[in-house]
């Protein structure tokens, strides 16, 4: 959660090892230890087929519905179906949760499941010595060993002797526990991730139920493979139950202090994002059209928001990125909030049409959610680098406001805002959300809809100019006197006929015109309009009166809290401020800068923010940036505010 109030507990954030409470439980009835701890990191990896993304999926699940504050990191192969057995084949689902308010998915993990040689060689330098490594040892044989490099088992050469090693033999243990069910080896195999699953439950008192029930629900229609899973889930809790080699359990607290009091339910970026375009056609009584074409990580918004037609949402995958935002810019000249989704590679085809719609002035958000680049890049993995593509990504002067989220859950916030700017202001939208954001999911406090902002608009019906001769008319191009917004009128409305096109209107009446002082006059009547939205003032978090800031936008803010944590904790006084709002920036956004010695703006691009303050408000912002495909971990920034601040 964004608490900015840490306790002892908190200033820990991100840390590679899990901080025990000190206190221990009762045995359990079969006399083994439980250990009480504050917060717990683990990860599960295997091959693409093993299933991680599920099994990290339903431990969240429960996880969330314990009470822990959480955050998790999903990491997958790009490729539908990767060699099996490689490196590049590994996925992986990295949770953190906690008895305390926290903000990064950590680190590094304290429990590493591995399912085969590939994921142990993956991950293995992430994780700290001391922690937890359990591994499938049915699958360290001599061939999958040697396809990543392995001359020797690592299981039995001693290079994990800095580690609590738990060798499993998790797929003969599945097997048998289905040999009742007359299933194949391979079809009994692939039940192995839900052993897993149901093991790491026992380990840290995980509830059961909802899995049970999950399992029945998705294979509804092959009963007999719900009940497999079932089985072999409750087989690997009690061999966690019944085995000497785990000889402790962990409690890790419900974060009762962490959150004020709502309904909270698990939520990642995508589907936040779609309930806040529900949310926002809904406060605006208008429906939601919603043109895009498939795009990881994007894809997800579509596959919700098809689910939704109850709301009045209507969803079109086009046959390509251009006929999808054609398709959305349509519908918002037909009255409807027009949306279209996708990633870089899609807002570089959708460039024109973005213009077009900053040229006919109508309301439209584009959904970014970014990823590797450049070109197709890297589809499964995050980074922050479409920021001057939203800004500048068009031919002409064509500005276009930016918004973007920082965490999973502020995604629905800031759809919503993102359609109050394109609804009064009359202009697209940019939302630039990404994969980590996308994939990542927190705990989210469902709010009343009582407390949404009122987002209804006026089309309009009637005449709005007199000509000389007292004829009343329709200007589409009357611009609101507070906004420079211009009319909405809905085609077929009767005596509000008008022109539309990609070619540059005459003021007021929209009629075709190439006059040099008229296209100077709407050029700078565009950027005005854009420079004149109202966003709220940046705030600076300095309770200590520091001389340096540091500056983030996007799904920075987890890492850069966590790290300002920790330094403060420390005794090193550092300020802290984020930007939601990219393009108009907060007003008073020189003014906070220029408070402070030092500014450094952490980015998962080349620069691309830094640029921006630079150029703007002549502060010599210092960078720290990262191309990786991974979000910042909070040691990482911890240590580089730390040698600015002593600089």
């Amino acid at each position: 959660m964004t608490s900015q109030v840490s306790s002892p507990a908190e200033q820990a954030d991100g840390a590679g090892g899990a901080v025990v409470g000190g206190q221990r439980a009762p045995g359990t009835p079969d006399g083994k230890e439980v250990r009480r701890l504050d917060r717990v990191i683990i990860r599960f990896a295997g091959d693409s087929g093993d299933g991680m993304q599920l099994t990290g999926d339903r431990f969240t699940s429960e996880t969330a519905s314990f009470g822990n504050d959480l955050s998790t990191l999903p990491n997958f192969p790009a490729e539908i179906r990767a060699p099996a057995g490689t490196l590049p084949g590994v996925s992986s689902f990295q949770l953190h949760f906690a008895d305390h308010d926290i903000l990064t998915p950590g680190d590094a993990p304290n429990v590493l499941v591995a399912m085969n040689p590939a994921a142990l060689k993956a991950n293995i330098a992430d994780v700290p010595r001391g922690a937890e490594i359990i591994v499938n040892t049915d699958e360290f044989t001599k061939r999958p060993m040697a396809k990543v490099g392995y001359e020797t088992s690592p299981l039995e050469d001693g290079s994990l002797a800095a580690y609590n090693l738990h060798p499993v033999p998790l797929t003969t243990l599945t097997v048998e526990a289905l040999k009742d069910f007359g299933l194949s080896r391979k079809e009994a195999e692939r039940s192995k991730n839900m052993f897993a699953l149901g093991l790491l439950s026992w380990m840290y008192h995980r509830p059961t139920e909802a899995t049970e029930s999950f399992l029945r629900q998705k294979f509804a229609k092959k009963p007999e493979i719900a009940e497999a899973n079932i089985v072999a889930f409750r087989a690997g809790w009690n061999f966690g139950e019944t085995t000497e080699d785990f000889a402790v359990s962990y409690e890790v607290a419900p974060a009762t202090q962490a959150f004020p009091t709502g309904t909270y339910r698990n939520i990642s970026g995508n589907l936040a994002l779609s309930y806040g375009l529900i949310a926002a056609s809904q406060q605006a009584d208008l429906p939601l059209y919603l043109g895009s074409y498939p795009i990881t990580p994007a894809s997800d918004i579509l596959h919700e928001l098809s689910k939704h037609k109850n709301f009045g949402v209507r969803t079109f995958q086009a046959e390509d990125e251009i006929a999808g935002i054609g398709a959305a810019l349509g519908a918002a000249f037909g009255g409807a909030l027009g949306v279209t989704t996708t990633s870089g590679p899609g807002v570089a085809l959708k460039s024109e049409t973005i213009g077009l719609a900053v040229s006919l002035e109508l309301p439209l958000l584009i959904v970014d959610i970014q990823r590797g680049g450049p070109s197709t890049g890297l589809p499964t993995k995050t980074e922050q680098a479409d920021l001057l593509q939203a800004m500048y990504g068009r031919n002409g002067e064509a500005p276009v406001p930016i918004v973007a989220p920082r965490t999973p859950a502020d995604c629905f916030d800031a759809a919503l805002d993102a359609a109050r700017i394109a609804l009064t202001y009359r202009t697209p939208v940019f939302l630039l959300s990404d994969g980590y954001l996308a994939n990542g999911s927190e705990p989210w406090r469902i709010p009343d809809v009582a407390d949404l902002p009122d987002l209804k608009v006026k089309f309009a019906t009637d005449a709005n100019h007199t000509l000389a001769d007292g004829t009343e008319v329709f200007w589409p191009y009357k611009r609101d006197p507070e906004t420079l917004a211009r009319p909405w009128a809905v085609p077929g409305t009767p005596g509000l006929e008008h022109r539309i096109g990609g070619i540059e209107k005459q003021d007021g009446t929209g009629n075709i015109s190439y006059d040099p002082a008229n296209h100077d006059l709407m050029v700078r009547t565009r950027q005005a309009k854009i420079d004149g939205i109202e966003v709220p003032d940046v705030t600076a978090d300095d309770p200590d009166g520091a001389s340096t800031l540091v500056l983030g936008w996007g799904s920075t803010y987890g890492p850069i809290t966590a790290a300002v944590r920790r330094l403060r904790a420390a005794g090193s006084p550092v300020a802290q401020a984020h930007l939601r709002h990219l393009n108009p920036f907060p007003r008073n956004l020189g003014e906070v800068l220029r408070r402070y010695e030092k500014v450094v703006v952490p980015e998962m691009n080349l620069g691309q923010l830094a640029t921006l303050i630079r150029a703007k408000y002549l502060v010599d912002a210092r960078s720290y940036n990262q191309v990786n495909g991974m979000p910042f971990k909070a040691e990482q920034l911890a240590k580089v505010l730390k040698e600015a601040i002593d600089d």
